[in-house]
């Protein structure tokens, strides 16, 4: 089990509607599904990335609060076949991701099985039917999150789960302030505070970096606040040099 103080991190005042949430295609065989998640007050959000293989087998990104009527909206997609959570700390909705999902190989990085109390296979390196399509990159040099970046090759989208947030930059009230002077977030897209204590490693994360930057994407699917349409790239490597980890 983790510590406390990172369990009541990741599940602290989570607050959910429940109700069916529409898919909303970005791109051929790519879809995105937006679920309201609030975090110490401050309104966060949980995005879901489904994404249907040439074969129709269909990937579950990061697990939700999912409704009858969400799963057979991904079921209607194509056969359910891999559930992904991508980083040790994104387990608040695997056990109900799994439940509703029964039978579906789940996939996550390292040290996550312990964490959520099933059998969870490794996400990297990924499964042999994925090849072409679905790339993974493991972030190293942050042992406590072992994030894991994947890439759609054929809709050029990168998703990450915390790596960075896209919030708002409009936010008022609350949530401007925990984000901009509690969070650390400098503009969006931002890494958080947070995340970057996390870093251990400085030269193991920089060099596990740059083939994710070097890959061919223009859209970024984060797994907290907007999806990023284009030039999502260049916007990365900014957010990273924010952070003090210059890639380029």
């Amino acid at each position: 089990p983790r510590p406390g103080w990172q369990r009541f991190w990741a599940h602290a005042g989570h607050e959910v509607r429940r109700g069916s949430v529409s898919l909303q295609p970005i791109a051929e065989n790519i879809w995105l599904q937006h679920f309201p998640l609030s975090v110490l007050g401050t309104q966060h959000g949980r995005n879901v990335t489904i994404i249907r293989l040439s074969s129709g087998k269909v990937v579950v990104h990061s697990m939700a609060p999912f409704t009858a009527d969400d799963v057979e909206g991904i079921r209607a997609l194509g056969p359910t076949e891999w559930l992904v959570e991508a980083m040790l700390l994104h387990d608040t909705y695997a056990r109900e991701g799994r439940a509703v999902f029964p039978g579906v190989s789940f996939l996550g990085p390292p040290g996550f099985e312990p964490v959520v109390g099933f059998p969870v296979s490794p996400l990297s390196p990924a499964p042999d039917e994925w090849a072409g399509e679905l790339l993974v990159f493991p972030l190293e040099g942050a042992p406590k999150l072992e994030e894991q970046v994947m890439l759609h090759v054929p809709s050029r989208t990168l998703i990450v789960a915390d790596l960075v947030f896209n919030f708002d930059p409009h936010e008022k009230g609350w949530d401007r302030f925990f984000h901009r002077y509690l969070a650390g977030f400098k503009r969006y897209p931002g890494m958080s505070r947070i995340f970057r204590l996390f870093v251990k490693d400085k030269d193991r994360f920089l060099q596990s970096l740059r083939p994710i930057i070097a890959a061919d994407f223009d859209r970024l699917v984060v797994g907290h606040g907007t999806l990023i349409e284009t030039g999502a790239k260049q916007k990365l490597v900014e957010a990273l040099r924010d952070a003090g980890f210059a890639v380029d």
